[in-house]
């Protein structure tokens, strides 16, 4: 049991929109997954020629009106569109009308920037056009809180819609609170993810500012090497993932299938840098204990661990060290993958499509490949890892840990388990 009394949570429907495919639960989504073919390539959505990096993981073909009506499409900026996508999808995939249960049916969605990328559009328009060529939505697209109350609206859900903004961390801390809401009892249902569209030039151009980002233009298909030793920063990508979260004597009520079982949470701050994470991983490792503790789970218990791995030279190695803490001679028994090559770095997204991976991992006993990693660097923490294969690998997985930490020192980790009825 996930904390003494505490009520359990299903995970029942996963809807994801990302550029190594879309779709509901095992459709597109895993399928893409599965695949392991990287998801980036040179940005298309404007001239990065500008820019130290070039490289970019965009979601290619998504049609709005495939979930919504035209007025709607055209009134919401792309992040929310990706939201409400990704909110319909797993209603789709879990069988779930809310309907009657409206009230009791909440929302948590997050977004590191929002709708940015709409406003930097609409900022253009000003200068060339003055205050009547913008678009009179903008005041209403642009807040963090947008992709929810929108999704919110569309669903006639009544219940609490939460949106946050906790950088990268952001998804995961949406499943985890959505998680504690149903598990102290204030709510049996939850539609809990993130949604991400950040590329536009200024946007875009920010991140190679700090040069954050990889520079491997001539190889993009490479550019993004979780803990290898020739990793040179992130992928900056777009997309969204919500799942369907329920009380389990719910899901089991109306014969629901139940992928996994979310069965722990923490999340911790750095209070170090804006930027940089701490060098010890302390507080990283704190987040993963908490999560553990929460779950009732042993640090040896655990089968796989879907790493935040963003490719950056510091990011890799601090995850990797608290990672070391936390599982110390488990750590070479233990898989380990980041799957940020498939669909590259969605800021706020990426947590909540990882808790989706893994939920999926769970349910069909296959975890992703090390994708891009070819060598670890023999004297820093990450060659400890032991490393799911490139094409990913067939494991009976029981327990598995996904981490997502962000710009501020955000740490949050999220346990699930395999559900066996």
């Amino acid at each position: 049991m996930s904390r003494p009394g505490g009520r359990r949570v299903a995970v029942t429907g996963i809807g994801a929109v990302t550029a190594c495919g879309s779709g509901a639960g095992s459709n597109g989504f895993w399928d893409g997954v599965r695949r392991g073919h990287p998801g980036t390539a040179r940005v298309t959505r404007f001239d990065p020629s500008a820019f130290r990096s070039h490289v970019a993981a965009e979601v290619d073909g998504f049609d709005p009106g495939a979930y919504m009506g035209p007025r709607q499409a055209k009134r919401l900026d792309r992040f929310a569109q990706f939201a409400l996508a990704s909110g319909r999808l797993a209603l789709e995939d879990a069988a779930f009308v809310a309907n009657g249960a409206a009230q009791d049916t909440a929302v948590y969605l997050g977004s590191a920037l929002g709708g940015i990328a709409f406003a930097e559009a609409q900022h253009a328009r000003y200068l060339a056009g003055g205050l009547r060529a913008v678009d009179p939505t903008l005041a209403l697209a642009v807040f963090g809180g947008a992709g929810a109350t929108n999704l919110a609206m569309e669903l006639g859900i009544r219940g609490p819609a939460v949106g946050n903004s906790n950088s990268c961390a952001s998804g995961a801390i949406a499943i985890g609170e959505a998680f504690r809401l149903i598990q102290n009892g204030d709510a049996p249902v939850a539609l809990a993810g993130g949604a991400e569209a950040p590329l536009a030039p200024l946007t875009y151009g920010a991140f190679a500012v700090i040069r954050a980002m990889s520079t491997r233009n001539d190889a993009p298909d490479v550019a993004c090497r979780p803990f290898d030793a020739d990793r040179d920063g992130f992928v900056m990508g777009e997309g969204a993932c919500v799942l369907l979260l329920e009380e389990v004597g719910h899901a089991v009520q109306r014969k629901a299938r139940i992928y996994a079982e979310v069965a722990g949470y923490g999340t911790t701050n750095d209070a170090y840098h804006i930027t940089a994470p701490r060098p010890d991983g302390s507080e990283a490792a704190r987040a993963m204990t908490l999560a553990l503790a929460d779950a009732g789970v042993a640090p040896d218990e655990v089968d796989y661990v879907n790493a935040h791995g963003s490719s950056t030279t510091l990011g890799d190695r601090a995850e990797a060290v608290a990672m070391a803490r936390v599982f110390d001679a488990h750590l070479r028994r233990l898989r380990v993958s980041g799957t940020k090559p498939l669909y590259g770095h969605p800021l706020g997204a990426s947590g909540a499509i990882e808790a989706g991976i893994v939920a999926l991992a769970l349910h069909h006993g296959f975890v992703p490949g090390a994708l891009n990693h070819h060598q670890a660097d023999p004297c820093s923490p990450e060659a400890a890892l032991r490393y799911v294969a490139p094409e990913g690998e067939a494991l009976d997985a029981r327990v598995a840990m996904t981490n997502a930490f962000g710009f501020g020192g955000i740490n949050a980790s999220l346990v699930l388990r395999r559900w066996d009825g």
